[in-house]
């Protein structure tokens, strides 16, 4: 085994969402939902040029997760799928990762639409979005979700990645 790693949260994620019951799964079901991300103040020049950006990639502890299970039965689908081949929140290392709108920046506090992130929710990381780099034009295979993608808009949460007791 690898030695555990530490990570120091740079911030909070502020949503709508205060239970994980009911929640969009992805951020395509929460296009028009707002938040914001609120920082470290001492982080703040670290901000700088963000708003040059129309998307950031979020990175984030799954912190009300716990507990995985090797195969799980993702929201798009009935069939059991391994883990790593999903989105499901409950993982050996609980980290999220969403792609949100850039609504602006105001010292150590960024306002987003797309959030599908608890509130409350540790950020660890923001990353600009760059079409360029993050879409490669080669990439045109997604395995078993292969023209599902439409399907999550309406999907919600229900309780099969609610940490087990």
């Amino acid at each position: 085994m690898q030695e555990p790693v530490t990570l120091t949260p740079i911030g909070t994620i502020r949503s709508p969402f205060t239970s994980l019951s009911g929640m969009p799964i992805q951020p395509g079901g929460a296009r028009d939902v707002l938040g914001r991300l609120e920082l470290d103040p001492a982080l703040a020049p670290a901000l700088a040029d963000l708003d040059g950006f129309s998307h950031i990639y979020l990175l984030y502890l799954f912190h009300a997760s716990s507990g995985y299970d090797l195969t799980v039965t993702p929201f798009l689908d009935r069939t059991p799928r391994g883990l790593f081949a999903t989105r499901a929140p409950r993982r050996p290392n609980p980290i999220g990762l969403s792609v949100v709108e850039v609504v602006s920046v105001a010292g150590a506090v960024v306002q987003v639409r797309g959030v599908d992130v608890l509130d409350g929710t540790p950020l660890l990381d923001i990353k600009p979005y760059a079409p360029g780099f993050d879409a490669p034009g080669a990439a045109v295979r997604c395995g078993w979700m292969e023209g599902r993608d439409s399907d999550v808009a309406g999907l919600r949460s229900d309780g099969r990645f609610v940490p087990k007791s």
